[in-house]
Formats: C-alpha cells, structure tokens, sequence
C-alpha cells in the first residue's frame, strides 16, 4: 500500500506561481515514474506531467515552459513548480504512481487562479 500526500494548492491570481509537493509513504527511489494530473470542474482528469527513475520528464503541451516537474529521492517527494499561471490552470491536482499491480493517488490539492 502506497500513500500519497499532497500539499500547496492554494489561490493565486494570474501570472502567479505555486509550487505543490507529493511526499510518498515508501521510498520514491525505485519508482518508475510520479506524475501530476489535474481535474477541473466537469472535465477528465488530464496528465499534468512526469518523471521518470531517471529524471527524464515530459508535459503537457499546455504548461510546457511554465511548470517543472521534479524529485526528491531522499525526501521521497515530487514536487510540481507552477509560474505563470492561468486561470485556465484551475483544477484539482493530484500525484500518481503505480507499484505492480496498482496504481495510487493522492487525495488531491485545489489550485484556484484567479484573472
């Protein structure tokens, strides 16, 4: 059983930046992948970003250039950077991993920006 915990949504006006953080109740360092998904009000949860084991990561088309993906092993924990952010980046975001044979989500973070 994995437990995913994630912290700093918040409101923010445009143009503003969070950073959101994913700590994980097992060791990160030998997970495949972490990825951030968000979910806004009547849409399907949609992929965010990820990292890989070996740091290689990848975005959506959406927020490339705006936010950063990136982990901690030692404090097995992601972290998500937002800047520049949109109102359209309104959602509820949450953290994912799978470990064989499930996967597992946090219980979500509510990012609010406001025009």
């Amino acid at each position: 059983q994995v437990q995913l915990v994630e912290s700093g949504g918040g409101l923010v006006q445009a143009g503003g930046s969070l950073r959101l953080s994913c700590t994980a109740s097992i060791s990160i360092f030998n997970l495949n992948a972490m990825g951030w998904y968000r979910q806004a009000p009547g849409k399907q949860r949609e992929l965010v970003a990820v990292i890989t084991r070996g740091g290689i990561t990848n975005y959506a088309d959406s927020v490339k250039g705006r936010f950063t993906i990136s982990r901690d092993n030692a404090k097995n924990t992601v972290y998500l950077q937002m800047n520049s952010l949109k109102p359209e980046d309104t959602a509820v975001y949450y953290c994912h991993t799978f470990v064989r044979p499930s996967d597992y989500w946090g219980q979500g973070t509510q990012v609010t920006v406001s025009s």
